[in-house]
């Protein structure tokens, strides 16, 4: 603490000295202010809430991570896997991404995992910090349940997170052509042209001939009402990090387009946890890593395959 001394003494009144001079300072410049939407982007956000009203009134987007109602064996959480980590949903055909699944081999992340998190101009503040605060502890969750380091950084990190509103998205081509050089022009178009159905997406690269992924960017919908939008978060980074399909028999789970679970369940950690396990290598086949995953599971259920 500091403490100040005054001393008091009895003398005659004297003019009082005129105060220093203050420094001049500079005002605070304001914080700049998100553009506004466009009308298009204004339509996506009434379609998509009602999206979402739509899919929590018939009981989807569940957050509980699944109960006693959606039990699983050792034998389905060993086919989930390989159906999900094992697989492809889209394939590239006459320069479009066309949705059809195919075998694929196991791809994941070997180096650390720095997320980076960035917004269109016209994302209003309030939204982007509940964002900002959501994919933290996200990250945080993935990391455990992987055990793979990552972490929030600023920047682009190598896995980046746009969340943009419609015309954002439209333009974002150049942007996308310089955070992940030589990017298919698949792509580009798939992100750009994005069919209104299309919630998100991710897409991870790897090098030349390697399984092993070295930069992801996730695209979210800006328009989305909250929950959706948190649900897009799970999903997408989840696949970011090598869940890259979804099945129709994968319950309790957000690698199912049934959208019955909005986050993130137990069954998907136990997913993720799978991936990481140092048993398994980048370039497995499905042949390959049956085996293996099946001893795993064994191990995490307590019981056999």
């Amino acid at each position: 603490m500091i403490l100040a001394a005054f001393t008091l003494v009895a003398c005659e009144d004297l003019p009082a000295p005129d105060p220093a001079p203050e420094p001049p300072t500079s005002p605070e410049p304001p914080a700049p202010r998100p553009k506004e939407p466009s009308e298009a982007s204004r339509t996506a956000t009434r379609y998509y809430g009602r999206v979402q009203n739509d899919l929590l009134a018939r009981g989807l987007l569940r957050r509980d991570g699944g109960g006693p109602d959606t039990p699983y064996s050792d034998r389905q959480l060993t086919e989930n896997f390989i159906r999900i980590a094992l697989f492809d949903e889209y394939v590239s055909r006459g320069g479009s991404l066309i949705a059809q699944q195919s075998e694929s081999s196991l791809r994941r992340w070997e180096q650390p995992i720095r997320f980076g998190l960035r917004f269109g101009e016209t994302v209003p503040e309030a939204q982007r910090a509940k964002d900002r605060a959501s994919v933290a502890a996200y990250v945080r969750r993935l990391s455990r349940a992987t055990g793979h380091p990552m972490s929030m950084g600023t920047g682009n990190g190598n896995f980046t997170v746009l969340m943009l509103n419609e015309d954002e998205r439209a333009a974002i081509g150049p942007e996308l052509r310089a955070l992940v050089p030589g990017i298919d022009n698949a792509a580009i178009r798939t992100i750009e042209n994005l069919p209104r159905d299309t919630l998100c997406l991710v897409f991870a690269t790897t090098t030349g001939t390697s399984s092993v992924y070295t930069r992801a960017v996730a695209i979210i919908r800006a328009e989305h009402p909250d929950l959706l939008r948190l649900s897009c978060i799970h999903e997408e980074l989840a696949q970011g990090l090598g869940l890259a399909n979804d099945s129709p028999e994968a319950r309790p789970s957000i690698f199912n387009d049934d959208e019955e679970f909005g986050l993130l369940t137990t069954h998907d950690e136990q997913l993720l946890r799978i991936l990481y396990d140092r048993r398994l290598t980048p370039g497995m086949t499905a042949v390959e890593a049956r085996p293996i995953v099946r001893r795993i599971v064994g191990e995490m259920m307590g019981g056999g395959v």
